[in-house]
């Protein structure tokens, strides 16, 4: 079985992205993998560097140096890069979906249940027989 090379990366690490990126590409990086919007973490980092001027241009650097650079080939297509980058925002909004269903299914059964443990329920079923 032929695996194509976009299989072989990992989707969810870390990347700097050149294409979407000014510099070197670091918060565009951070944008995709955390899934916040690119305009507001770079505004957010600008406003950070004001008090903080060495602390964001050293962590900057080094995310620049230490970040490998995202592979051209990484995603088949548009459909599988956006496909991965709602997966890794999905998780949150999968758990909170999955418990809101459970809570529900979990009140359906509570009230078939004292429906079916009710006086009401014993009555009928004998009228039913007569």
């Amino acid at each position: 079985m032929k695996r194509d090379r976009y299989e072989n990366y990992n989707r969810n690490r870390l990347y700097r992205n050149r294409k979407r990126g000014l510099l070197a590409g670091v918060c565009a990086g951070i944008s995709d993998w955390s899934g916040f919007n690119l305009t507001a973490l770079r505004v957010g980092v600008v406003l950070l560097a004001i008090p903080f001027t060495a602390v964001i241009v050293i962590g900057y650097l080094a995310l620049a140096l230490l970040l490998p650079v995202a592979p051209s080939d990484m995603y088949a297509d548009e459909a599988d890069e956006k496909f991965w980058r709602e997966t890794r925002r999905a998780p949150v909004e999968g758990v909170s979906t999955l418990n809101n269903r459970y809570r529900a299914l979990d009140e359906r059964l509570q009230r078939m249940e004292a429906w079916l443990t009710s006086r009401e329920y014993r009555i009928r079923q004998e009228i039913d027989k007569s």
